[in-house]
């Protein structure tokens, strides 16, 4: 089958393989360009005030530039770094205003150091030089003023790259741009494979645990889900109370068997928090699941929230396979034109069950009891 280049694929992939390094890379990226924008800016009105007054331009274009990516890395990085351990470990458990005003006193701090880089460091080494006088000193009050400007600057920038990162993390990595260049504007078809992953038992497991810690039991095991996306170039579609529906591009699912072993690592991320999920809930998740590939059309929906929606066949399908599970006493079902899509390996074992007619379907279809053995 041939790959086309898909920007969203690529930088998923990267994203899985490289998390951290994508994550920082991504805020020193657009530090950098904030702050080369703000270079640009002030040089080019120190161009105006030169000319309208006749005065001589003071400092080099190049001079500032190399400032503006050196702080733009220190920022972006900081910040990165710091965000990226903090989402994880620490914020994952505080309120939304209690991150943002911890997010807020530590850009500010961070804010100060780079201030003090830039006047007793990089101002010296880098600016000095290139200015046309003697006494390259500048006063405190010049220094304030400084600090004003970077201080009204860095609050709006902070704003607008947590908005891009906002819609990253409610679209996923890789799918802004194409968001923004009117990708999905239009419906667009694509071939995709769909896995429907559904809480076993769910109506018990509510009664025992009662609605609000069945809420915390579903978000943890979500979290958990969300830890395994990325190693498996999966994308979550959405959330519908107790289930969670997933995505690929039908290249990258097929690929490695992905779209199948992701299942199995669900299931072992689960294993590995059974004490915990144990001490707070008294039991292990498990998940049922059908899984299913063919053509679906992508388009972009809603006015007062917007969302990518997909829509077809595929989809019903998909839902439809995970439906029979309990019919078959089976964790996880795939539809057979799936499975041939897959290389033979002999550490995935499957089982046909035949052709079934699914609720809602006028034709029946080949579906497939899978299991994946790691030790084998």
């Amino acid at each position: 089958m041939l790959q086309r280049f898909e920007y969203t694929s690529v930088a998923q992939g990267i994203t899985a393989r490289f998390p951290v390094l994508a994550y920082v890379g991504t805020q020193a990226s657009y530090w950098t360009i904030a702050n080369l924008l703000l270079v640009a800016v002030v040089y080019l009105v120190s161009k105006i005030m030169a000319a309208q007054f006749a005065l001589p331009l003071m400092v080099s274009l190049g001079s500032l530039m190399v400032v503006a990516v050196v702080l733009g890395l220190f920022y972006g990085v900081s910040l990165g770094v710091s965000d990226y351990y903090l989402d994880r470990n620490f914020f994952r458990k505080l309120s939304l205003g209690k991150v943002i005003l911890i997010k807020a006193i530590g850009s500010l701090a961070l804010l100060f150091v780079l201030l003090f880089l830039l006047r007793f460091v990089l101002f010296d080494i880098l600016i000095a030089p290139s200015l046309n006088v003697r006494s390259a000193m500048l006063s405190e009050e010049s220094w304030k003023h400084t600090f004003h400007l970077l201080l009204i600057y860095y609050f709006f920038m902070t704003l607008i790259i947590n908005f891009v990162n906002q819609v990253n993390k409610k679209f996923g990595p890789g799918v802004l741009a194409p968001l923004l260049l009117g990708k999905y504007r239009n419906p667009k078809e694509e071939e995709r494979i769909f896995m429907f992953m559904d809480l076993k038992s769910s109506t018990s497991i509510a009664e025992q645990l009662g609605h609000l810690k069945y809420s915390a039991f579903i978000r943890d095991c979500f979290v958990d889900i969300n830890e395994v996306l990325f190693p498996f170039s999966a994308q979550v579609y959405q959330y519908v109370g107790d289930e969670i529906v997933v995505t690929w591009a039908t290249h990258e699912g097929i690929r490695d068997h992905r779209c199948i072993r992701f299942y199995f690592a669900c299931k072992k991320q689960f294993h590995h928090r059974t004490e915990y999920y144990i001490t707070n809930y008294g039991l292990l998740p498990e998940f049922k699941a059908g899984v299913h590939m063919g053509k679906v059309t992508a388009v972009e929906i809603g006015e007062i929230k917007k969302d990518i929606a997909y829509h077809g066949d595929t989809m019903n399908t998909s839902a439809r396979i995970q439906s029979v599970c309990n019919e078959y006493n089976s964790n996880l079902l795939a539809s057979e034109y799936l499975v041939k899509q897959l290389e033979s390996t002999h550490k995935m074992k499957t089982e046909s069950l035949g052709m079934i007619l699914l609720k809602g379907k006028t034709e029946k279809i080949g579906i497939v009891n899978v299991l994946w053995i790691d030790h084998v």
